[in-house]
């Protein structure tokens, strides 16, 4: 019986030493230095394992940035606005095409291994028609970002894409194909564009910053330097704080949320412990806790849970997703606009992160986390009226529904800073007061009716026990 797991070729190898022939020709072609042979890509096609989950998440539909979608039926019609943007862009800089051709040039071998894909199209000649893409792409998004925050105005009014109406129209989906991690360009092209439209100048923070004022997310963030692609700066801009909030933190009550690193719980406690000594002791004896419990997964329960146990939800001081701390019974959380855009833009960041090594995990955790402190709209409805969720997408339902099916099939991410906050939520409901106090909510508390009957048997018990003093005095 022929078995489902063996090649046809393999079928053929009737002993052992057929089988190591076309082994050990393989094995000759296969190169002496590993890390020489992998490139280290930052833009990649998504595998289908993940894509069939949810492939619209991951298509561009307006326009097409890079090679991966290029010149689809789909995305077709945007090619010529490209064209018109990069004669703007080219006449504003007064320069000819051939200065920013030749600076992408030099970087024309690192510009492509940024791709961990590429069809051989684009490999072939001189290399110029890949080149082009890179300008011609590069120029348009730099202008549409130029153009939406008002920066740049020298478009008619009555431009199909560049106009203050159209822009009005098509920029969010623009954006939003921006944003997936398919359609990306390498900064690198940006930073070469800008630097030959200045003389040289390099001006690597001013396109970042370009980047997080389209997006919104620009306010007091700074010092980012060079970043991948445009989805490395909006996911970095989602964890960065804001210098004036940073500073806030580190010299404001805070400080005993931080659950960080020993060095860093350290500054974290000073004001809240008596001396240097009670510093050190109390981070020796929570290291050992950390390792004590390293192997035990804290899984959070819903919000509506939480609350009734007892722990309060209220807003953090940043808007920072990394900025979740629980201390004395409240549970801090950044605010979050849940809108049309925020399945896939998460979903993108996420991929990113699985596929791309050393990304780091903090945009995964964070959607876990709020994965398991959201379980259906009693818990939405709770956190938005916190204000913590700002609910753009319609029915509280609908939110739950989002970020429940964000984590589907997404491997569990582990976070020092995250598994400290589970880890003391847990360890807070396992208290006998909080418990106590939840089991009396849960069994007299949960609706109107159950009240009125407790506070009915406690009335009758003290008319009880009045009675009977009346009673025994009586009979005295």
């Amino acid at each position: 019986m022929d078995s489902p797991l063996l090649s046809p070729r393999a079928e053929t190898c009737e002993t052992n030493e057929n089988c190591i022939v076309p082994i050990n020709g393989s094995l000759e072609h296969m190169p002496s230095d590993e890390q020489r042979y992998w490139k280290n890509p930052s833009i990649y096609t998504v595998p289908a394992s993940i894509t069939n989950l949810n492939l619209k998440a991951y298509q561009p539909q307006v326009v097409s940035f890079g090679p991966f979608h290029h010149d689809k039926d789909l995305l077709r019609p945007m090619e010529e606005h490209k064209r018109r943007a990069l004669l703007h862009f080219l006449n504003r800089s007064g320069k000819s095409l051939e200065p920013f051709r030749e600076s992408l040039r030099e970087v024309a071998r690192d510009l492509k291994e940024r791709y961990d894909v590429l069809d051989k199209k684009w490999n072939e000649g001189t290399g110029d028609q890949f080149l082009e893409l890179m300008i011609r792409d590069g120029c348009f998004m730099i202008e549409i970002m130029r153009t939406s925050i008002g920066e740049k105005r020298d478009y008619e009014p009555s431009d199909p894409i560049f106009s203050i109406h159209r822009l009005r129209y098509i920029s969010p989906y623009i954006s939003r194909d921006m944003l997936m991690l398919e359609n990306q360009l390498p900064m690198l092209v940006l930073y070469r564009l800008v630097a030959v439209e200045n003389n040289g100048e390099e001006r690597d923070e001013y396109i970042n910053e370009l980047i997080l004022r389209f997006y919104s997310l620009h306010k007091g963030i700074k010092g980012m330097g060079r970043r991948l692609h445009v989805v490395d700066v909006f996911r970095e801009g989602l964890l960065m704080e804001p210098e004036n909030v940073q500073h806030e933190m580190e010299n404001g009550d805070n400080n005993n949320l931080k659950l960080c690193s020993l060095d860093a719980r350290i500054t974290g406690m000073v004001r809240c412990l008596l001396h240097v000594l009670d510093v050190f002791r109390k981070c020796l004896v929570r290291e050992t806790e950390e390792v004590q419990h390293e192997e035990t997964v804290n899984i959070v329960r819903p919000a509506t849970e939480l609350n009734v146990i007892g722990i309060q939800f209220k807003k953090s001081q940043t808007r920072s997703l990394k900025g979740i701390f629980f201390a004395g019974g409240v549970l801090r959380l950044p605010v979050i606009k849940v809108d049309d855009t925020t399945e896939s833009i998460f979903l993108n960041l996420m991929t990113f992160e699985r596929l791309h090594i050393g990304a780091g995990n903090e945009i995964t955790a964070y959607i876990t986390f709020m994965d398991n402190i959201i379980n259906n709209e009693g818990d939405v409805a709770l956190l938005h009226a916190q204000g913590i969720i700002q609910n753009a997408i319609g029915s509280d339902k609908a939110v739950a529904k989002l970020f429940n099916s964000l984590c589907k099939e997404v491997p569990l991410a582990s976070n020092s800073s995250l598994d400290a906050v589970q880890e003391n939520i847990s360890k807070y409901c396992k208290k006998p007061w909080n418990m106590w106090r939840a089991n009396l909510k849960h069994t007299y508390f949960r609706n109107p009716w159950s009240v009125l009957s407790l506070i009915a048997a406690i009335f009758l018990f003290a008319l009880t026990i009045v009675q009977t003093i009346y009673i025994v005095l009586s009979y005295n």
